[in-house]
């Protein structure tokens, strides 16, 4: 076996409580281990998607166990780049929060990262399903503390809705994993796959109302309409830095739905045929929908980024609802984006609140007006999908996927009217923000009111370092910039790579032979 499949989830396990029995009271030292923890990941996931990128499918059994009696890791294509993406964004969100003060602003904020990073590494490479949901719980878990890191009592608030929304979709989940391992005897997806693809029409009953809890479970990590509205108020009242890399979190809902949904529950079986495309696809159009009159209507900086989160997952999962393997291709390119464009947006609103708090609103000019002005136009360009940037090469590769759909006008009416809403929301708070309050710089020694915050920092912010001193954090933003630039220069050897990554999850019988046949295929 090839151990170097399990270091980027056992390294990250390893610092974590180091950080917390030794380091505990010695920041520096945490930021040392923490920066070196992340750089090393992402040396070792991209050291492993070299490898995957030929089309080997590498088995890790743990404890040399094969499956489905044991525990198995898997790295395909799709793990392969799902982790890379996943080491990248952790890098950025640490260096940001190091150069922020963020860390600083509440306690474990380390150890709390490097579990949530072991979490969602672990998530993207579990080749079983109840391994899937164990990998939820410990980013779930870590995310709890992150999100409430540096205190305030709305943010405490949020945070007991998110822990109690994802605790009632945990439970959900495990009351699927019940009902699909009584149907079947196995959770070991590729087990599963073969087992369901060999039961007759009248054993599926149950099997369908499994998959379809799981369907749920999975939307409901991915916020998707009507089961968003935990994610807005989550988002905004999180630390910036935190909605940054919880930017991934939805992706790993999304990511569930693409590998159960062709592996086990495949377009070939019968009993599940048409449930991703006859529930998600609309419930999908509705969520971009949605998203793009919420960015519209915000007031708030935080609240107008949570929902173009929103607007992005819904053409997400428009895409990933065509299931069809040119789609699943174009959803592969634009998770990528997305990601990266949504945590970019979220770090570029926490230096704007550092500086002048949450409102889109006319204020006194803030130190750094003009670059970060220039950036948040960049992010806006990005995450409403205009040329010249990646969002909108992922957006024609959607578009073009649903060409020979039935609701094709739909699907295109609905991404282009939500990019046209979701580009004039952020136009609107762009110009709020960052050139009105030119026109009242002159006036702001006069106007007592002028340079007024209607919402304040929250309570455990005020510890803020002075915005203008930051420079860190302005690197990473401009590093983000660069990776999208990067993403639409080279979408051709991009998009090729996706292509073939939708194609060996449509045709999945690499996966099968080496998870079941205990080798590497």
């Amino acid at each position: 076996m090839n151990h170097l499949v399990i270091a980027p989830i056992v390294l990250p396990a390893i610092v974590a409580p180091f950080i917390i029995m030794v380091l505990r009271y010695h920041l520096d030292l945490q930021r040392i281990f923490s920066v070196a923890s992340s750089v090393l990941v992402m040396c070792l996931t991209l050291a492993l998607a070299a490898q995957a990128a030929d089309g080997t499918v590498q088995v890790y059994e743990l404890g040399d166990w094969p499956a489905p009696f044991g525990i198995v890791l898997v790295l395909d294509r799709l793990s392969a780049m799902m982790i890379v993406l996943t080491s990248v964004l952790a890098l950025a969100v640490v260096l940001y929060a190091i150069g922020t003060g963020w860390d600083s602003r509440g306690a474990n904020f380390h150890a709390l990262f490097q579990f949530q990073i072991m979490g969602i590494l672990g998530a993207f490479m579990t080749g079983d399903a109840f391994n899937l949901f164990v990998f939820f719980e410990v980013l779930l878990i870590a995310s709890y503390g992150l999100m409430i890191h540096a205190g305030g009592a709305r943010r405490f608030q949020a945070g007991v809705q998110y822990v109690v929304y994802n605790l009632l979709g945990s439970t959900l989940f495990l009351f699927a994993l019940g009902t699909l391992y009584a149907v079947t005897g196995t959770l070991n997806m590729a087990d599963l796959a073969v087992r369901v693809a060999e039961m007759s029409a009248d054993e599926t009953a149950l099997l369908r109302v499994g998959a379809v809890m799981l369907l749920l479970v999975f939307a409901i990590k991915a916020a998707v309409l009507p089961l968003h509205f935990w994610l807005p108020a989550s988002y905004s009242l999180a630390p910036l830095p935190v909605a940054a890399l919880f930017a991934i979190m939805t992706k790993v809902g999304a990511y569930s739905i693409l590998r159960i949904y062709t592996l086990v529950f495949g377009p070939d079986v019968a009993a599940t045929a048409g449930l991703v495309s006859d529930w998600l696809l609309p419930a999908a159009l509705l969520t971009l929908a949605v998203g793009a009159i919420g960015v519209l209507g915000s007031r708030e900086i935080g609240r107008l980024v949570a929902f173009a989160a929103i607007t992005s997952m819904g053409t997400l999962l428009i895409s990933i609802a065509l299931f069809t393997p040119a789609a699943a291709g174009a959803a592969l390119y634009y998770i990528v984006h997305s990601t990266l464009a949504t945590a970019l947006m979220f770090l570029i609103a926490d230096q704007v609140m550092e500086r002048q708090g949450g409102a889109v609103a006319a204020m006194r000019l803030m130190p750094q007006s003009g670059l970060l002005s220039v950036m948040f136009f960049v992010a806006a360009i990005a995450l409403a999908g205009m040329p010249p940037l990646s969002g909108f090469v992922g957006k024609l590769l959607v578009m073009d996927a649903a060409r020979d759909h039935d609701l094709v006008w739909w699907i295109w009416a609905v991404i282009l009217i939500g990019s046209l809403v979701t580009i004039i929301g952020l136009a609107r708070a762009g110009t709020m923000i960052f050139w009105k309050s030119h026109g009242l710089a002159d006036s702001a020694e006069t106007s007592p009111d002028v340079g007024t915050d209607p919402e304040p920092l929250l309570d455990g912010d005020a510890t803020a370092a002075p915005a203008a001193k930051q420079v860190l954090p302005l690197v990473v933003c401009f590093g983000l910039i660069s990776a999208l630039v990067f993403l639409t220069i080279f979408s051709g050897p991009m998009t090729r790579y996706a292509d073939a990554t939708a194609a060996q999850l449509f045709t999945p019988t690499a996966y099968l032979e080496a998870v079941l046949g205990g080798g590497t295929k």
